[in-house]
């Protein structure tokens, strides 16, 4: 299974199960989150869903054997008309965590890069191994933030931070996230899910319905603008993976990454 879905006193735990590509999403794994989210958000015995990690990672970001996959099909023109990276998967994927109406959490247990650190935005509370670190490449890759993140990133970092961070490509640590408001708490790797359940069952115990119309106005004033960046950002992607410069530029990661 490449999702691990555990509920137990209000709480749904949904883990990234596939530790031999660093929790890497593919199709599948998007719309498997998707379908958890869904269920979770509809159900009244679940009051606050958890996302975590298996293994030594939070997620590698989109699998990139699927990306250069779904890039040769597009040159072949045979894609159905999707043009983001991850085909059909991550727009569902996101529709379903911007849309999830009830606390989300995030217990981030390794690496997180692409979107295992453009999801972080979105959640609720993240806490975050004292071990793990976070990239977003994609300016490396030849194309431009995802999930929102050309807004999230700075609103949450700061414009110089979320600068620097989008532009380079670099890496960030545990203690960083947290001083930048990435994330809330760090705590040792051992703790890290005790810590998070301790936390999510405490908000668990509130009443539901406060807990949703608090959510709901905590992200009135956001979700337009989110939607907004999405399209941009998709559009974006879309231009500049047509390009042949940034195909070269995407074409070498990949091959970096998977030597």
């Amino acid at each position: 299974m490449n999702l691990g879905v555990a509920d137990d006193d209000g709480v749904r735990v949904v883990t990234l199960n596939r530790p031999d590509v660093l929790n890497a999403f593919d199709t599948p794994l998007y719309l498997a989150v998707a379908d958890a989210l869904t269920e979770a958000a509809e159900r009244d015995d679940i009051s606050v869903a958890v996302i975590t990690g298996a293994g030594r990672a939070f997620s590698a970001g989109q699998d990139l054997a699927e990306m250069a996959t779904l890039r040769a099909a597009a040159d072949a023109g045979s894609t159905d008309g999707e043009s983001d990276g991850a085909g059909h998967g991550f727009p569902a994927f996101l529709d379903a965590v911007m849309a999830f109406p009830k606390p989300l959490l995030a217990a981030v247990n390794g690496i997180g890069i692409g979107v295992g650190l453009t999801l972080l935005p979105h959640c609720d509370l993240v806490l975050i191994s004292d071990t793990a670190r976070l990239r977003g490449p994609f300016v490396p890759l030849g194309v431009v933030p995802e999930a929102a993140s050309s807004v999230t990133l700075p609103a949450v970092m700061g414009g110089q931070r979320a600068a620097h961070l989008l532009y380079t490509g670099s890496w960030i640590d545990a203690e960083e996230a947290v001083g930048c408001g990435l994330a809330w708490r760090s705590c040792t790797p051992e703790r890290l899910l005790d810590e998070t359940l301790a936390v999510a069952r405490e908000i668990a115990a509130m009443p539901l319905e406060s807990l949703v119309a608090t959510k709901r106005l905590v992200q009135a004033g956001q979700d337009d603008a989110l939607r907004a960046a999405r399209a941009r950002e998709d559009a974006e992607f879309a231009r500049l993976t047509g390009a042949a410069a940034n195909r070269e530029a995407l074409a070498a990661f990949l091959g970096r990454e998977g030597a």
